[in-house]
């Protein structure tokens, strides 16, 4: 099973997946560490990214989650597939991955931005994110709310994808 934990920057998809990957002994994968360095270097000038810009990273992805697969691994990937499209390259229609979406406020997820330190996504980009989002429908994706403690947000996951 793949977990895609999404949302937008700042959300804490890292933090949230690196423990329910702790607790689970799943792999951890960040999408951002597919990004090229082209794609770094503009987000930390604090301009957001087009769907040209993502196009590689989307294809990158999508050929490690197809690899996961085939080799019937259990990964959790922190990955804010903030459109419909991108989700569809990324998950297709395989059952075998599960989408989480994180749920914020702005005001939230603004200040979390502004106390991180040394990422290269500024926070003058959270708007942009917003912007970006298309919200997926409880249907296709466990909605959670950043706003309880972690270890409430890794047993919600859990229960919610038995897992």
């Amino acid at each position: 099973m793949i977990i895609l934990i999404m949302g937008v920057a700042g959300a804490g998809k890292t933090t949230i997946g690196q423990a329910l990957a702790a607790v689970t002994g799943w792999e951890f994968c960040d999408a951002d560490w597919f990004h090229s360095i082209a794609a770094k270097t503009k987000m930390s000038r604090g301009e957001a990214l087009t769907d040209v810009d993502r196009q590689p990273w989307l294809q990158s992805l999508q050929t490690a989650i197809a690899q996961w697969l085939a080799a019937d691994k259990n990964v959790i990937l922190a990955c804010s597939a903030l459109k419909a499209s991108y989700r569809h390259i990324l998950c297709g229609d395989d059952p075998r991955v599960k989408l989480v979406y994180l749920t914020g406020n702005y005001e939230l997820i603004a200040q979390r931005l502004r106390d991180r330190h040394g990422h290269f996504m500024k926070a003058n980009l959270l708007q942009s994110q917003f912007d970006t989002l298309e919200v997926p429908t409880p249907a296709e994706a466990v909605y959670i709310d950043i706003s309880q403690d972690l270890g409430a947000i890794v047993q919600q996951i859990r229960n919610s994808l038995n897992i």
